[in-house]
């Protein structure tokens, strides 16, 4: 792992974690502690309105806590109920905090690829539906982090639904707190999905 994500990584104090987040996160760590039980792959699709912002953060720090912590055969996607595209100050915030991110393309829906290492095969970052050929199709938890999500997205079949949602760091987007705010979001959601993997045995 990079030097500069393992030091970011070191620094998050899962103590910081209230009772009320805990039992929210309760769901997802009994789930993927489950899965590891069944010596089953853990497949975590996190679901917001439009796939650009939230659902990106936890689908790269899920994955990076689980890389972390040594915790094999889990696999993290993202998906929306509409596809728009990874918001740039997403990348821009990740970045800052050690992992590399490459843009392969340059359309109105970019993809990027991101490492936390170089022995690692690259996350694919793009905003897409949440049953998008690329997300899985059954056997996974469908995470929602958005509240419209959870209120407006429809049955998904095959799948757990858990909900962890999160305050859109969007609100922030236009003024001189917009770095700031997208940084709190992001250390927020990577604390959080630290406490989780640190509870799966």
């Amino acid at each position: 792992m990079y030097p500069d994500i393992q030091e970011f990584i070191q620094s998050l104090d899962i103590q910081s974690v209230s009772v009320e987040r805990a039992k929210i996160l309760q769901p997802l760590i009994d789930y993927i502690q489950g899965q590891k039980d069944e010596e089953v792959v853990v497949q975590l699709n996190f679901i917001c309105t439009h796939n650009s912002r939230r659902s990106h953060l936890c689908q790269v720090w899920a994955k990076t806590m689980a890389a972390y912590f040594g915790i094999q055969d889990v696999r993290c996607y993202s998906g929306g109920t509409e596809t728009t595209a990874v918001y740039p100050m997403i990348i821009k915030t990740l970045k800052n905090v050690g992992l590399y991110i490459d843009k392969i393309d340059d359309n109105t829906n970019p993809t990027y690829k991101l490492k936390y290492s170089d022995e690692m095969c690259p996350m694919t970052l793009f905003s897409k539906t949440y049953d998008d050929a690329y997300n899985p199709k059954e056997d996974y938890a469908a995470i929602m982090t958005c509240g419209h999500a959870e209120s407006n997205c429809p049955i998904i079949p095959n799948a757990k639904r858990i909900s962890v949602t999160y305050v859109d760091p969007k609100v922030s987007d236009g003024t001189p707190e917009q770095a700031a705010v997208y940084a709190e979001r992001s250390a927020q959601i990577a604390t959080e999905m630290k406490y989780v993997f640190s509870n799966i045995k």
